[in-house]
């Protein structure tokens, strides 16, 4: 199981320090670019994301939940192990913009909203390195898990299995100590946790407690 805490509820104000402060403790750190269009919100773009990229070694989880992610995928400074995610509902050539990650780099991943079926994706399936199902819909921290995500999940995996394909699931969106655990057990492979890292007291100690729940049997 692997962790990606999500930059979006930090203190953009002390950015920096609240990355190093859980990268040893953190898969990924997470990144949800939004342009205000594609998304009714305005977050990082390649010039924050880049500027950390050099003091942080921890891998990054890069979420483009924009318009045109073919035209900003290659203005993200990337290293080997980094992801690259964009929504299929943004785009009219997947593919295009697939191998357009690829060539960053990076290891490409498509994104769903909520209510996107999986059959969206069914046929890039073997394109891509992992999946991103979104559990609540993209915008904003803080908001409740959708239940439903967990069928689409299990889904998901029965897919991927069946074609027998190597791609990851990574699960954006409300994921906390409450439901962790069965998101996992669902099939997760990479969790993204918001404010229940960032928005607790200690998210050392947040992120800690969600691994060990996320890894328990």
């Amino acid at each position: 199981m692997k962790l990606a805490p999500s930059l979006l509820a930090a203190d953009f104000g002390r950015l920096l320090e609240q990355a190093q402060a859980v990268a040893d403790l953190s898969d990924y750190l997470h990144w949800d670019v939004m342009d205000g269009h594609f998304v009714p919100n305005l977050t990082f773009g390649p010039v924050v994301v880049n500027a950390l990229r050099d003091r942080v070694s921890v891998p990054f989880d890069i979420h483009l939940m924009i318009t045109d992610p073919q035209q900003y995928a290659p203005q993200f400074r990337v290293r080997s192990g980094d992801l690259i995610s964009f929504h299929v509902e943004a785009v009219s050539d997947p593919i295009a913009v697939i191998e357009t990650i690829h060539k960053t780099g990076a290891r490409a991943g498509i994104a769903l909203r909520p209510k996107t079926s999986l059959r969206a994706v069914e046929q890039f399936l073997d394109q891509l390195d992992f999946l991103l199902i979104m559990s609540v819909e993209p915008g904003f921290a803080g908001q409740s898990f959708i239940a439903e995500t967990l069928e689409k999940i299990r889904h998901a995996k029965e897919l991927i299995q069946r074609k027998n394909l190597r791609v990851e699931i990574e699960v954006d969106g409300g994921v906390n100590a409450q439901n962790i655990r069965e998101i996992a057990r669902a099939g997760a492979d990479i969790l993204v946790a918001a404010s229940a890292v960032f928005g607790q007291k200690d998210p050392r100690a947040a992120l800690a407690q969600l691994r060990a729940l996320a890894t328990s049997s």
